[in-house]
């Protein structure tokens, strides 16, 4: 890094992540392509991925994600961070054998409740069962318990997890489908293979498509891996780099949208977990210092409403009110934005429903 890199403070940093993320302005994308375009969405829980999008779309209708999974096209799968996300077929079959070393690591913490179990066989076995029929992790724990007696049950599937692509089949992912989570092999559900895990440095220019401009630490953040450092240095003469204001190095496409600082950013109603919120090492581009947080409480995470570009406020549905819950105060002029947004989303997710948007305060600390 040269003395002369620019510096990109928080607003610009704001601005330019928020135009991959497509959150500046909606994409006239169809929803494949932006699931591929954002290397996933997280889902932990059904809904995030279609918040995500209505978010991120001009034209979004949820059941166009839903026929996407029902059709097998997009997936649900343990990736990224050892989380839950929504992946395109191709993407599922490439960035999940990326990130097995890290699924592999995480087997380590279970090392105990593992004694004398052949880790290869338990994944011959494993794939055998889920791949005759999908089984829940339920199931999978007793049926391997039949085997391995003496083992820990949860430790014998959250094994075979690791070391297997377990997607959840449909209708669990399903737009207004309710459905238990049962586990196949990608490459079952899918009808092929699984790829060779692709090489890091193209992931690193689809990371700062996505999520740039970034840091190494960003991206080992964002993947969950470690090491990435020689593949930014291998990409470097094709990179542009700048630097935050505490001096970090961020590596960033040539040609990838920079807006200005001071470009106007709408508000966002965003999903719990959404990767623009978790994607970064440092996070301060979107949630500011005073907001760290204040976005989950324990185990539980609350969606999350944008304002300005960054973190405001959480918000709910309770009943047929849309209750929204700023960390601050609002402009008048904000919160007439603030309730345009919320009647945009309730339309595409809800349509021919009618929601109250009501302002609430938030007591959580």
């Amino acid at each position: 890094m040269t003395k002369t890199a620019p510096v990109l403070g928080p607003r610009a940093l704001n601005r330019a992540t928020l135009a991959r993320q497509l959150l500046l302005r909606r994409a006239e994308l169809p929803a494949k392509d932006a699931v591929r375009h954002l290397l996933g969405l997280q889902a932990q829980n059904v809904k995030p991925p279609y918040l995500a999008l209505a978010a991120r779309l001009d034209g979004f209708a949820p059941e166009e994600l839903s026929t996407l999974m029902a059709d097998r096209e997009v997936v649900r799968i343990v990736t990224l961070r050892s989380t839950i996300h929504t992946h395109t077929a191709d993407d599922c079959l490439t960035l999940r054998p990326l990130v097995q070393p890290a699924r592999d690591r995480e087997l380590t913490q279970f090392r105990k409740g593992l004694e004398g179990v052949d880790l290869d066989r338990l994944a011959t076995r494993a794939r055998e069962l889920v791949e005759a029929e999908p089984r829940t992790m339920k199931q999978l724990r007793e049926a391997l318990l039949v085997e391995w007696p003496d083992a820990d049950p949860q430790a014998l599937a959250i094994a075979a997890r690791c070391r297997l692509p377990l997607v959840q089949v449909t209708p669990r992912g399903l737009w207004g489908r309710s459905g238990q989570v049962a586990l196949t092999t990608a490459e079952h559900w899918l009808g092929r293979p699984a790829g060779p895990a692709p090489a890091p440095d193209d992931v690193v220019l689809r990371y700062l498509a996505a999520f740039g401009p970034a840091s190494v630490k960003d991206m080992q953040t964002w993947a969950g891996l470690t090491r990435l450092r020689d593949a930014f240095e291998r990409l470097r003469p094709r990179l542009l780099t700048f630097r935050d204001e505490q001096g970090v190095e961020l590596f960033d496409l040539p040609d990838a949208p920079r807006p200005d600082a001071d470009t106007p950013a709408p508000p966002r109603f965003l999903p719990e977990f959404d990767n623009l919120l978790l994607s970064h090492a440092d996070r301060t581009r979107v949630v500011p210092p005073a907001y760290w947080g204040r976005s989950w409480q324990g185990n539980q995470a609350y969606c999350t409403l944008l304002v300005d570009g960054f973190l405001a406020g959480v918000w709910k549905l309770e009943g047929d009110a849309l209750v929204v819950e700023p960390f601050g105060r609002l402009t008048k002029a904000q919160r007439a934005e603030v309730e345009e947004e919320g009647q945009r989303m309730l339309g595409t997710l809800y349509p021919g429903t009618s929601y109250d948007i009501r302002f609430g305060t938030v007591v959580r600390k």
